[in-house]
Order: C-alpha cells, then sequence, then structure tokens
C-alpha cells in the first residue's frame, strides 16, 4: 500500500476554479483499479493552499492511473507543491 499526500499551492482567487476543475479526477480516481481513497480539497487556513491526500494498493495501479500526469492547465496554475509518496508496510486501527 502507498499514500500520496501533501499540499499544491495556487493563486488564491484560482483556488476554487482549480478544484471545480479536480472534480472529475477525483471521479475518475475513485473508480480505478487499486484506489483505496483519493481527495482533494481546499485548505480551512491558507488561502491559496489545497490538501492531497491518495492511497493506493501498489505503485503499479497508481502508475497505470496517472498516465501523463495533470491537464497543461493545471500544471500552470501550480505554483508550488510539497507531495511526497509513502510505502506502507502495514495499517493499525487507531
Amino acid at each position: 500500500m502507498l499514500i500520496v499526500a501533501g499540499s499544491l499551492y495556487v493563486d488564491p482567487d484560482q483556488r476554487d476554479a482549480y478544484l471545480a476543475d479536480c472534480v472529475e479526477v477525483v471521479r475518475q480516481a475513485r473508480s480505478a483499479p487499486g484506489c483505496v481513497d483519493f481527495a482533494i480539497g481546499a485548505d480551512l487556513v491558507e488561502p491559496g493552499r489545497i490538501n492531497v491526500y491518495e492511497r493506493w494498493e501498489s505503485e503499479e495501479q497508481l502508475l497505470d492511473f496517472r498516465g501523463s500526469g495533470p491537464a497543461e492547465e493545471q500544471t500552470v496554475a501550480i505554483r508550488g507543491a510539497e507531495v511526497h509518496r509513502y510505502l506502507i508496510s502495514g495499517v493499525e486501527a487507531p
């Protein structure tokens, strides 16, 4: 299992439009083989920050979904990013 999590940064006045453009991506990811969870959402404190959380059964399934990556319009809108991939060796209840 692996988790991809972190933050993207866009112009605060563009965040709502960016997120609206992500709705279909979230739908597609959640129905993709191997996707356990996929969420992209506005940060409650920083107006230009978008929080990203993905959980996948395998790296192969993640890469199959990713394909060529985000659309060019989305890539251009991103002013910064701090997103990391975490390999998970076990899962336990909190």
